[in-house]
């Protein structure tokens, strides 16, 4: 009976722990009368040479893309929607 309860309790650590890599970043608690227009963050970001082919709002207030940087290799980008900084990448 208690090796099930650990094993439980432990599979419930693992499954929280693995939801919470699964989140993305908190980018900003700025209201979103702050926050560039999704319009001229995409602009900064072409500037900066991606190609994305996926924009979205995030549930922790970032900006994400999905697409591709100037060398053509898979990104995943998460922006600060106040100043256009990156916040977190993944580069495949």
């Amino acid at each position: 009976m208690k090796r099930t309860l650990i094993t439980g309790t432990l599979a419930t650590g693992l499954m929280t722990a693995s939801l919470a890599a699964l989140a993305g970043p908190t980018c900003t608690e700025a209201p979103q009368s702050d926050w560039m227009s999704e319009e001229a963050m995409q602009q900064q970001i072409a500037d900066m040479g991606y190609e994305v082919k996926t924009f979205k709002t995030t549930d922790g207030s970032c900006y994400e893309i999905y697409g591709w940087d100037d060398q053509q290799r898979r990104v995943e980008i998460y922006f600060n929607p106040v100043d256009g900084s990156i916040v977190k990448q993944e580069i495949d």
